[in-house]
Parts: structure tokens; sequence; C-alpha cells
């Protein structure tokens, strides 16, 4: 039997961001614990249009983030913050969402979701953090109790993509610890 498949949404256009490095540690995590994963990290996100919710043709791109949630026992999304709030890229694939709105389980509905927030010093790091929690909530998913929270002034992956520090390594863990906690009870 295969492990619950958990998709991580995150990132920025940037190759080698680090909001990407900070999800596809968790996404090791949630693998090392068993789930199958999924990461539509910034080179996927670059690719989604602006969502435009006028009746019209549906991309690609819009198609496979749908069908991926649609598909999903468990969501990591992972956002910088920008101006105290979350990215206007990551805003843009969760807006895309609206494409399952018609869905018996629309949005993130009965599915947990983990957040992961990298800023640029800590001002910005709660109140994103708030922000995205707020969207989950209105999108009808879970937020795992544990978000983290990085502070990308200092270094904080090695050259293999890994946590510098004990305490990052530990809130990247945690947050697919709580993912794959919440996946499994879902599917109990």
């Amino acid at each position: 039997m295969s492990g619950p498949l958990i998709v991580g949404i995150g990132g920025t256009f940037r190759p080698g961001s680090t909001t990407e490095k900070a999800l596809a540690v968790s996404l090791r995590a949630a693998e090392a614990a068993g789930a199958r994963t999924l990461l539509l990290g910034g080179e996927f996100l670059a690719r989604l249009p602006i969502f435009d919710p006028r009746p019209g043709a549906v991309t690609e791109a819009q198609t496979e983030l749908a069908d991926a949630i649609r598909g999903a026992d468990g969501v990591i999304v992972a956002t910088p913050g920008y101006h105290g709030s979350l990215s206007g890229v990551i805003k843009n694939a969760l807006d895309t969402l609206e494409l399952t709105r018609d869905d018996a389980a629309p949005y993130f509905q009965g599915r947990p979701v983990g957040t992961i927030v990298t800023c640029d010093g800590w001002q910005a790091a709660g109140a994103t953090l708030m922000a995205l929690r707020a969207i989950i909530h209105a999108m009808r998913g879970w937020p795992t109790p544990f978000g983290a929270a990085l502070n990308a002034t200092t270094n904080l992956f090695d050259a293999a993509g890994d946590p510098c520090e004990a305490k990052d390594a530990w809130q990247l863990s945690t947050v697919a610890d709580q993912i794959m906690d919440f996946a499994r009870m879902r599917a109990g």
C-alpha cells in the first residue's frame, strides 16, 4: 500500500530559492515518514498564468495544479514574506484552485495544510504566517498547529540543500510530521 500523497507548492521564479529549498527539506522529511511527494516549485509556478475567474480556456499548468490538489492527502505551502504578506506568485497559485470550486471537496477541504515562511528578517514572518493561515482557513483546509518561519538573512542551507542550523531542520521536519499525522488520521 502506498503512503499518503503530500503536495508541496512554493518557491519563487528564482532557481534555487530559499523558499523552495525549505519546501524540499520538508517534503524529504515527509518521504522519510512514508509519503509520496510532489513538488510544484518555482519553475512550475512560472508557468501559471494570472488567474482569471471568467469562463475561458484553462492551461495545462492550471489543470495540473488543480488535479494535484484533488489527489493530495496533505499539502505544504511555502512562501517568501514580501512586504508583510505572502508573495503574489503563491497567491496566484492559491487563487487558481478556484478551478476546484464545484468539486465535492473543493479547495483544501478536509486536507491538512502545512505552512512555511521565509523572510529577510523577522518582522514579516508573523504577519505572513497569519495571512497564509487565514487563506488556508478560507479554503476549508486544516492548517497544522505549527508553521515554520525561517530568517533568510542568515545562511539557511548548505551546498547539499540541508539546513545549516538544527532549529531550522526541526521546524521543517515538524511541519512534515504534523502533515503526516493529520493525513494518516484523515485516512483512518
